[in-house]
């Protein structure tokens, strides 16, 4: 019966879909609005729009992405995964190699932890390589969702299905939910995803800037020296065999050896330790090579690079400062001011001099690498004045971290044994992390999401307001009637594709909630095993890709890559397309 509940439910919808396939507002923003107008009009009451700020897995993937914050900031896990993926250079080397890794490990891992430490280093890479995070982010995700629908400890929801399994009374002798009943279709669906991502999705992804990007004017080119240090994996290969020619966004200008120089764009110069390799590049570029396992060491920056916490900032030397016509190396910036000059900008001439050994003039832009004292030292001074903070950087003994990532991998473990909340897990960690001094009681609230907390809550909102209106509850009978005509495999169509829907526009928990009761009634009608219905309800619950707040792995990326609510429709359509066609034929040969 269409009652004037259900009627609102319809309009807030309607609402939402419109607002954010045409942008009118942003998603927080359009959730508020939408759970404001049902508030009003009493479909929901204060405590049910509230009701999303004690659920825990909004306190989870809050603490995952803060604690993936904070572990970021210590650089560690970018030089872990520079290891794994040193020889990804291209955007298809990277893109495989990132997919099938994460798909891997969150079969067995919660994904949501998997792509909060992801995507801090993917971010990185994208900077170094030249690359939009957008182009892989959402294929982050996928790549999780894929992974984690093979095994029934993958995703939550196979667990809340197995949890509903042997709580039904409809077939008494159904046998429990086993750990791998998900690998007919998980592991097929891994090769078909990762084939078209590779081949269809990447082509319909959006290239733009990262959302912390935006305001980011500075295009200045600086000219910077990096040694090849001892033991590098370079010494001994020839330019044209390395990647060197090929970093996106540093251009290997000359190589400096001994007391001549050698050009850049020579390939079969072979690289000697000790050997000076000049690039050219931007402020980011140039200070994402300090700390990155190039192979390459960073004269200028010496012991610097020990200090507990440092920065890359640009500065400009003013019009009276007593800088000028003195020597970098005369100025004694270490001594001076806890900081080291990386390289100096002329109005993009190029200065072949060595560092140490330019005369700085008025008006020259100098990259610093600055040391904790600096700030203090130049608060008075009037030689130079701040322009931009480009990156910082926090040091912290390896222990500290690599105990947090290990922290982090023996709390899924004990979440995923039933042993201890994930929850509790990463609160342990938190203060861990305050105890180790990686972040402070101050810091801590500000790595907070706090406008991905409104989306989620506010959308948990929505689906409560769908459930208690049967407003869910309409929808799906009116989808399982049109297919039942169609016999068993239309059934399993109708199946899938309304509990991907309801999972795309409210919550993929709420879909299995609202669906699994019809669909083991369903298969009692039909007189059939109901094995194949429940594994559809899993199987289209957790493999949402459709909608940013469809997965929470989706929401995670939506907002960092910068993306659109049509962004996820267009990459994500296709994908649904092809794992419902996957789903229905294979259970279909195996149970009918």
């Amino acid at each position: 019966m269409l009652t004037s509940d259900i009627i609102l439910v319809f309009i807030s919808i309607a609402f939402i879909l419109y607002s954010l396939y045409k942008e009118v507002f942003g998603p927080a923003f359009t959730f508020l609005l939408a759970i404001l107008f049902l508030g009003l009009f009493n479909v929901l009451t204060a405590g049910e729009i509230l009701a999303g700020l004690g659920n825990v897995q909004v306190a989870i993937i809050l603490l995952l992405l803060s604690l993936g914050d904070m572990i970021r900031k210590t650089a560690i896990i970018e030089k872990v995964f520079d290891r794994l993926f040193r020889s990804a250079r291209s955007y298809n080397g990277f893109l495989s190699r990132m997919m099938l890794i994460v798909a891997a490990f969150s079969s067995f891992l919660n994904n949501t932890p998997l792509v909060a430490i992801m995507m801090p280093y993917v971010h990185s890479w994208c900077k170094r390589n030249n690359y939009s995070p957008s182009k892989f982010l959402i294929p982050l995700s996928y790549a999780a969702i894929l992974g984690g629908s093979i095994t029934l400890i993958g995703t939550s929801t196979n667990l809340i299905v197995a949890g509903m399994v042997e709580e039904q009374t409809i077939f008494p002798n159904l046998k429990p939910v086993q750990m791998f009943d998900f690998i007919y279709v998980g592991i097929p669906m891994i090769l078909i995803g990762f084939l078209y991502i590779l081949l269809i999705g990447k082509k319909l992804l959006p290239d733009r800037k990262a959302a912390d990007d935006k305001d980011r004017t500075s295009t200045r080119t600086y000219f910077i020296e990096a040694r090849v240090r001892r033991g590098s994996y370079l010494i001994g290969k020839q330019i044209g065999k390395t990647n060197l020619r090929n970093i996106k966004g540093l251009l290997l200008v000359e190589i400096i050896r001994e007391t001549h120089s050698i050009e850049g764009s020579q390939p079969d110069t072979v690289i000697r330790e000790d050997d000076i390799l000049v690039f050219a590049g931007d402020t980011q570029k140039i200070a994402d090579l300090v700390e990155t396992e190039s192979g390459l060491v960073v004269p200028e920056v010496g012991m610097l690079s020990r200090a507990k916490k440092a920065e890359v900032v640009e500065l400009v030397v003013s019009q009276n400062s007593t800088l000028i016509g003195k020597e970098v190396q005369e100025v004694n910036f270490r001594a001076k001011y806890d900081a080291a000059v990386l390289a100096v900008h002329r109005n993009a001439e190029h200065i072949s001099t060595k560092i140490g050994k330019v005369e700085l003039r008025a008006g020259d832009v100098l990259l610093v690498y600055a040391g904790a004292a600096f700030d203090s030292r130049t608060q008075l001074s009037q030689d130079f004045y701040f322009i931009s903070r480009i990156k910082d950087y926090v040091k912290v003994e390896n222990y500290k971290v690599y105990t947090l990532l290990v922290g982090l991998v023996v709390a899924i473990l004990l979440s995923a044994f039933n042993i201890l909340s994930l929850f509790h897990g990463l609160l342990i960690l938190i203060v861990m992390a305050m105890a180790f001094k990686i972040t402070t009681p101050k810091d801590f609230p500000k790595s907070l999401d706090y406008n991905l907390a409104l989306i989620i809550v506010l959308s948990l909102a929505l689906g409560t307001a769908m459930v208690k209106t049967r407003a869910a509850e309409l929808i799906a009978d009116g989808i399982i009637s049109l297919f039942m005509p169609l016999g068993k495999i239309g059934v399993l169509f109708g199946i899938y594709l309304i509990t991907t829907i309801l999972a795309a526009y409210i919550t993929n928990k709420a879909s299995v909630g609202i669906i699994f009761p019809i669909a083991l009634t369903v298969a009692s009608n039909l007189n059939v095993t109901p094995t194949p219905f429940i594994l559809t309800v899993a199987y289209a619950s957790a493999a949402n890709f459709m909608t940013p707040i469809g997965y929470q792995t989706n929401l995670m990326v939506y907002g960092p890559g910068n993306y659109s609510f049509t962004d996820f429709f267009k990459v994500g359509a296709p994908l649904t397309l092809l794992y419902m066609i996957t789903t229905v034929t294979v259970l279909s040969l195996i149970y009918f």
